[in-house]
């Protein structure tokens, strides 16, 4: 299997310079791209095209957010999450209306970090268990008590994708074709309200899915 192909971006060399350890130790990760701002992010992800993309939220001139909101509207975007210490409610939620596949922590343990990147490069969601508690909470206010009526099968989709469950692994799991899975998730996102499939996760274990 080749290993995971990822730009980091952080405005910290020494920082920086850790997660490249802590995600190339156990050789399936490898990090093909750093940089320092934000235009540094979106000229390293078109010059090494990268599986997966981590950027910190605060960076000088273009901010992390700001190459992000760049990034996730190209139909070609890689997988892209949020690796940062800045854990406040506003970031979370602009950078889940952008489109972001994570929200991380860089507190995280090493080897949550590593399984989260690998999720990521599969087409699954990362979320950090610390925000997760914080937003369902928030959640509960806004979307309807119970989910709305769905099939047997949207359940079974919609409980892996509150698992953070790639579409190759929810097809796996009920005998699914990767692409059928792919329609349920589009049909689901827009029964449930969700722009994508970390909103989708998030409400679906505010409704006790999972």
């Amino acid at each position: 299997m080749l290993p995971v192909r990822v730009v980091l971006a952080d405005d910290e060399p020494l920082l920086l310079a850790g997660l490249r350890t802590v995600l190339e130790a156990g050789g399936a990760i490898t990090v093909v791209g750093q940089a320092e701002d934000g235009r540094g992010l979106l000229r390293a992800v078109d010059e090494h095209r990268p599986d997966v993309v981590l950027a910190d939220v605060q960076m000088p001139g273009m901010t992390g957010l700001e190459a992000l909101r760049v990034l996730c509207a190209r139909p070609d975007a890689p997988p892209a999450a949020v690796l940062t210490t800045f854990d406040l409610d506003e970031y979370v939620t602009e950078a889940l209306g952008l489109g972001v596949q994570g929200f991380l922590l860089k507190d995280a343990d090493p080897e949550v970090l590593v399984r989260a990147v690998r999720d990521l490069a599969a087409g699954g969601a990362v979320l950090d268990p610390r925000i997760t508690a914080r937003l369902l909470p928030k959640l509960a206010a806004g979307p309807p008590p119970s989910p709305p009526r769905l099939s047997l099968r949207e359940q079974q989709v919609l409980r892996g994708l509150a698992a953070g469950e790639s579409n190759a692994a929810i097809g796996c799991r009920l005998g699914l074709a990767e692409a059928t899975v792919k329609k349920y998730v589009s049909a689901l996102l827009n029964k449930v309200g969700a722009d994508n499939r970390v909103q989708a996760a998030l409400l679906a274990q505010g409704w006790g899915v999972g």
